[in-house]
């Protein structure tokens, strides 16, 4: 836990608030504010919410019972510089993430916890069998890096599953710039919908989409109409949604 708190509060503005999302028992909570944190930490269990707050080597850190779903981070944050740190819940911490990401005044960095699998979509590249519609949303918008992994051994009781440490880090702007956002999604969500089919066939059935409109696109875009959307980087979906947008 001191290295997950290390990491996360590296390269971070000095005034950063800090929000840990799953305080759990607090080991990480401890090792936070041992780093120096400026602590938030919110917890959805009740029992250890009283726990954490009954713990005086906590006594630095705000402890909130809350749901990291529904968590009002916006009003918390109330404009200042903020990160995150946690090792997030595997069956929510996909669309935590996704909604850090997309808020309009989101977190800095993240530094979480999550199941390697998701780690490996987080992180993967074209071409690679992890890729696909939820590591162009996490690139667009961050950073990633991998930090390290864990194994179930590492943990009391063991997971089923292997746990890796991932750092995202806020870009300044988004890694493209589509002229028509809104068909950029259509066409990263479509794209995947249908992964062992063409890119053509897949946008036609996903999008119901004119098979001759999407050639044209994709001639305009220097794509070849045999490939299939796991091939395509964010600069690629982001000309084809443009010359989709402009058909």
């Amino acid at each position: 836990m001191r290295e997950i708190a290390r990491l996360a509060l590296s390269s971070v503005p000095p005034d950063a608030q800090t929000l840990e999302i799953g305080a759990g028992t607090g080991a990480l909570t401890l090792a936070l504010l041992n780093a120096g944190a400026r602590l938030t930490a919110i917890e959805i269990d009740p029992q250890l919410v009283a726990l954490l707050r009954a713990r005086k080597d906590l006594a630095d850190a705000r402890i909130v019972q809350a749901d990291g779903l529904t968590f009002d981070y916006a009003a918390w944050a109330a404009g200042r510089p903020w990160i995150v740190a946690g090792n997030l819940p595997y069956n929510v911490a996909t669309p935590i993430v996704l909604r850090l990401i997309e808020m309009e005044h989101g977190p800095d960095a993240m530094t979480v916890m999550v199941q390697k699998d998701v780690a490996d979509r987080f992180v993967a590249t074209p071409g690679t069998p992890a890729y696909g519609s939820l590591s162009v949303a996490v690139q667009y918008g961050m950073y990633v890096e991998r930090a390290f992994t864990l194994s179930p051994a590492s943990f009391f009781p063991k997971p089923k599953v292997d746990s890796t440490v991932v750092r995202l880090s806020r870009r300044s702007e988004p890694a493209v710039h589509p002229r028509a956002p809104a068909m950029f999604w259509k066409v990263v969500r479509g794209a995947f919908a249908y992964r062992r089919k063409t890119l053509v066939n897949s946008l036609i059935l996903a999008l119901d989409l004119d098979r001759e409109r999407i050639l044209r696109a994709l001639q305009s875009s220097n794509l070849s109409p045999e490939l299939r959307g796991e091939r395509l980087d964010l600069g690629d979906f982001a000309r084809l949604a443009d010359a989709l947008a402009e058909e």
